[in-house]
């Protein structure tokens, strides 16, 4: 392969604006070639920022922080797995504080008349366990707040209110221990959920497609309000004036004034319970439905479709420019880690595939994918240009499918042909046609002994079924076993699923079967064990039910069949006859927008990308694109 050519105007170069100012005293910088010294510390620097950079993309996060070495460490250990995974259960604890707070709700029933009194915790429990979270949120901001620097963090309105939030908790618990748990209201449990939505960046998302809503939405909403009014008024018109006694008290009761004709007609507009406030006054005179067709027609059928097809088609806008805004993080993190580790280069064009190994070996990413990347690298000697570098990361775009694992092979042409017969999609069929059967039964039984006591019930015939449908589960088990090995029958959730509840069955049905004997003619419920008869029989029947959900992956709607084409500039299978097309972008910003990647990189800018869909494989994983 060529030689990359150079650009011809780099993507962080001093002609954009790239001043160095950012290379800080006594750190090689990885503008250029660094001879000396210093030479190793520059680069294992530059290696640092590419797998931050790579890492943010991956994660479509921001590459706006500090890119000096203490910083790089800290970026990676604050969204490492352990430390997110500590934020995540710090929030849980924080919400699920309420549920034994004074006053508590964690009780077994919320009937008042036979709910025991509430488990009181003492003052000072619960408010050491929010100290503890309200330090680690602490510790998140401070932590955020280094990291995007102070220029940044007052520019940005969830961190102000993330510092606002936590400044108000801290008064309010101080206030509370002073007052030794005795203050009348707390403030500081109205502001907890504003943790968890801190910390989502889906619900984030969606307040910010609530916002930009709002003014289409205000505008129906004023059609709706206009809408009560008037028919409100014209309800009270046709409905009021008469004597309220006798058979017309009800239907006079939800237009005797303004506020109950308003909340009539709100419940007939937004509620199921409809038919209470018309039938009153349709039993009084039919032409009343006039007034209430035209109001449901006016209400229902127009103004809140409308408001719906507002809602949907905001969201819908704003998930495209989400995806948009996406993809241009993870185009601009990829760009930025190409030309920091274009600078180790003589030329300072083309990254050597040794130091994408490098990097590739410290980034954190699943093993499927790394492997992906890593099979194309191992396949190429030359420099790798702007575009081949961005091409490389597009298989994170990709969904790893792994190989099914190979079937046992016989020799016997009897276990060949018996093998294809139970590894067959019909033998899968035939199980879920036994499993329908066996729910059919129980229903039926139900049925019939509906009116009868458990303690009057025979379950000899129940329990003969259950016997046989238990032992055919079992042997189905053990032939889709035989049929795809052992590996092979567990890759699939489905004989998963299917094993597990079969194996409990078996346990189930044995231990019946110790207990109370086999069935026969007045197999009554009787109580020798842990469970009577009645209860190990409801429990088994509960799991028959539950294992018929195996037939759900069953139920699939079949795609539609695509054109057999080929797209240009994407690669396909010559076994495969119809195009694959993988997701192809458009509608990028194409304005560019300025780069700072700190004491190694410059200002420079990203322009619009595109992506296809690109096929690899090696190390028994297949990568094809993942569906939008």
């Amino acid at each position: 392969m060529a030689e990359p050519q150079e650009e011809s105007e780099p993507l962080l170069s001093r002609a954009r604006g790239g001043s160095g100012r950012y290379c800080t005293p006594g750190v090689a910088a990885c503008g250029s070639v660094q001879v000396g010294p210093g030479a190793p510390a520059g680069r294992d620097l530059c290696l640092d920022q590419a797998v931050v950079l790579i890492e943010d993309a991956i994660q479509y996060r921001s590459i706006n922080h500090r890119m000096d070495a203490r910083s790089l460490w800290l970026c990676r250990w604050y969204y490492s797995s352990t430390c997110q995974w500590v934020l995540s259960l710090t929030i849980f604890l924080i919400l699920a504080l309420a549920f034994v707070e004074t006053p508590s709700s964690l009780a077994s029933t919320s009937d008042v008349r036979y709910r025991l009194a509430p488990w009181e915790p003492p003052c000072g429990l619960t408010e050491g366990l929010e100290a503890l979270c309200l330090l680690v949120f602490t510790a998140d901001v401070s932590v955020k707040g280094y990291l995007v620097g102070w220029a940044q963090f007052r520019k940005n309105p969830w961190l102000l209110a993330y510092l606002v939030v936590l400044l108000v908790s801290l008064v309010d618990w101080i206030v509370s221990l002073s007052l030794v748990c005795q203050e009348p209201l707390r403030v500081r449990r109205l502001l907890r959920p504003f943790f968890l939505l801190q910390n989502s960046s889906m619900m984030k998302k969606t307040l910010k497609c609530i916002r930009w809503s709002l003014s289409e939405m205000a505008s129906v909403g004023l059609l709706l309000a206009v809408h009560l009014c008037l028919f409100t008024m014209f309800g009270m018109l046709l409905f009021t004036g008469e004597k309220d006694d006798g058979p017309d008290r009800e239907r006079l009761t939800y237009f005797r004034n303004l506020p109950e004709a308003l909340t009539s007609l709100l419940v007939l507009l937004t509620t199921a319970n409809n038919p209470d406030v018309m039938i009153p006054a349709y039993s009084k005179n039919r032409a009343y439905a006039i007034f209430f067709i035209a109001f449901t027609l006016i209400g229902s059928l127009f103004l809140m479709n409308l408001l719906t097809a507002i809602i949907y088609n905001q969201f819908r806008g704003y998930l495209m420019k989400s995806l948009q805004t996406s993809l241009l993080r993870r185009r601009l993190g990829t760009r930025a880690a190409y030309k920091v580790l274009s600078s180790l280069t003589p030329q300072g064009v083309g990254v050597k595939p040794q130091d994408v190994l490098q990097v590739l070996q410290k980034v954190q990413l699943d093993n499927d994918h790394k492997e992906a990347v890593m099979e194309k690298l191992h396949s190429r000697d030359a420099l790798l240009s702007a575009d081949e570098f961005q091409k490389l990361f597009d298989t994170f775009d990709k969904r790893v499918t792994k190989e099914h694992p190979p079937r046992p092979e016989y020799q016997s042409p009897f276990l060949r042909s018996a093998q294809f017969l139970f590894g067959h999609r019909y033998f899968d069929y035939l199980g879920n046609l036994m499993a329908l059967g066996n729910l059919v039964t129980i229903c039926v039984f139900l049925v019939l002994d509906a009116d009868i006591r458990p303690e009057d019930r025979d379950d000899f015939v129940l329990g003969i079924l259950n016997c046989v449908f238990i032992l055919y589960y079992l042997l189905e088990m053990l032939l889709k076993v035989f049929a795809l090995g052992l590996l092979g029958y567990l890759a699939s959730p489905s004989n998963v699923f299917d094993g597990l509840l079969t194996i409990v069955l078996l346990v189930l049905e044995i231990s019946t079967l110790a207990v109370y004997h086999f069935p026969h003619p007045g197999w009554k419920p009787e109580m020798l064990g842990l469970l009577s008869l009645w209860d190990m029989t409801r429990l088994a029947n509960m799991l028959i039910v539950f294992r018929f959900l195996r037939i759900i992956p069953s139920m699939k709607v079949p795609p539609a069949p695509a054109p057999a084409c080929r797209a240009p500039g994407l690669s396909t299978r010559p076994a495969l006859p119809a195009c694959h097309l993988g997701p192809l972008w458009e509608g990028t910003p194409a304005a560019p927008r300025p780069v700072m990647l700190g004491p190694c990189g410059r200002q420079g800018t990203v322009g619009p990308s595109f992506v296809g869909e690109d096929r690899s494989g090696g190390g028994g994983t297949r990568v094809r694109a993942l569906g939008q």
